[in-house]
């Protein structure tokens, strides 16, 4: 039996429908569909296919990245898909594990992916590192100016109003408002 599995992620709102299609068209007999994450392992459709393999079956999959983003996640599926006896399919990239030409162009194709993927967070990290440097920082925005700050601290530190008072008045919650209180005793409060 040829079983298919499709994935999206999780953002952009995402379809499975066209892998779904291409799957069906390959002459899958049911196909295992999610939005979730490459990166997770708990994916509850995926579990469910493995659990469902048996011996002569196939795990079909548009294209490698579906099944999973890491290599080490991607043999641990290859694994489970041997162990039942199964075996495994891409359309896009032609491999079939059902041959040991196939089963080496699986763990090659897994490679590529993994260090295209490590690559891409260099760049990231070296992005950052470099907007750092031209004094860029990440991250959301303060809600509250730095005189938004110091009238909390002021007025807090002076008992003219309680850190609750505060927090109400600025939009904020009490911790928020304790710990800019703190951060100013405690010489860190921003010029």
């Amino acid at each position: 039996m040829l079983l298919g599995y499709a994935r999206v992620s999780t953002v952009d709102d995402q379809s499975t429908t066209a892998q779904a299609r291409a799957l069906r068209d390959a002459g899958c007999e049911r196909v295992f569909e999610e939005v979730a994450s490459g990166g997770r392992w708990d994916r509850p459709e995926l579990q469910r296919l493995l659990d469902h393999l048996r011996p002569g079956d196939t795990l079909v999959v548009w294209k490698l990245d579906r099944l999973s983003r890491s290599l080490k996640d991607a043999l641990t599926v290859m694994e489970r898909v041997e162990a039942a006896g199964a075996g495994f399919r891409s359309l896009t990239e032609a491999v079939d594990t059902t041959s040991p030409a196939g089963r080496m162009m699986a763990h090659m194709l897994g490679a590529f992916a993994e260090f295209e993927r490590s690559m891409i967070r260099e760049r990231t990290a070296a992005g950052l590192r470099q907007a750092r440097a031209e004094g860029r920082v990440g991250g959301r925005r303060r809600k509250l100016s730095t005189a938004q700050r110091r009238e909390i601290v002021e007025s807090v530190v002076s008992g003219r109003r309680t850190a609750a008072d505060m927090a109400r008045l600025y939009g904020v919650s009490q911790p928020t408002v304790s710990r800019i209180v703190a951060d100013a005793r405690a010489g860190r409060m921003d010029a």
